[in-house]
């Protein structure tokens, strides 16, 4: 799960929590907080937010980028940006165990990455046409490919574009999992567990 909470409406920063709780009791591996306009203080105080909406279960907090932020608040990793700092520098300064995974957006970039260490996964996109990215070409499901073949030593994260209906035509690639935006802040609140579960389910045994 990536959060955009301006499409949330009003009261965004709670009705994201809640969406956070129920994705963690859904059973969502990681959820990243993405919320990049966001001032320190009331970033801060959101990612502290989220990591106590999953407390109990096994969901972890990433944080977009902010390595200290995501420290200060008692996040599980951070989630860094092609251009961000090499994962050996961060891993440096990191608690121990902390997750932390990487934007990737061509084989290239994944080789290039795994080859500086440091990170736990890669998350590889824009693999679908998707108005999360408008105009930026999709790879496909062959590119995907591409990049889990390079990136052998750790699990890729396939993201754009990616729903219930075209989640099942990844599982050949050998990526580990998906990741997405809208799925989790577009469907209806009360319907949001339910839909999590039919994702992770149609992942766990596609057709």
């Amino acid at each position: 799960m990536i959060t955009d909470r301006r499409r949330l409406g009003q009261h965004a920063e709670a009705a994201l929590i809640r969406r956070v709780a129920i994705a963690g009791r859904a059973g969502v591996h990681l959820i990243q907080i993405r919320e990049r306009d966001m001032d320190d203080g009331a970033l801060l105080a959101l990612v502290a937010q989220a990591v106590d909406a999953v407390r109990g279960t096994r969901t972890r907090i990433l944080v977009n980028d902010r390595i200290d932020l995501a420290i200060a608040a008692g996040a599980h990793g951070v989630h860094l940006r092609g251009d961000s700092a090499p994962a050996m520098r961060v891993r440096a300064v990191a608690p121990h165990s902390f997750v932390i995974g990487r934007s990737v957006h061509s084989r290239h970039e994944a080789v290039r990455v795994c080859d500086e260490g440091g990170l736990d996964y890669l998350l590889f996109g824009t693999v679908f046409e998707t108005g999360s990215k408008p105009g930026r070409a999709a790879a496909g499901v062959a590119g995907l490919a591409e990049a889990v073949n390079a990136a052998a030593r750790l699990p890729v994260l396939a993201i754009g574009g990616v729903t219930r209906e075209t989640a099942a035509r990844l599982s050949a690639t050998g990526c580990a999992g998906f990741a997405a935006i809208g799925q989790f802040a577009d469907t209806p609140e009360s319907d949001l567990e339910a839909a999590v579960t039919a994702a992770l389910g149609a992942w766990e045994n596609p057709r």
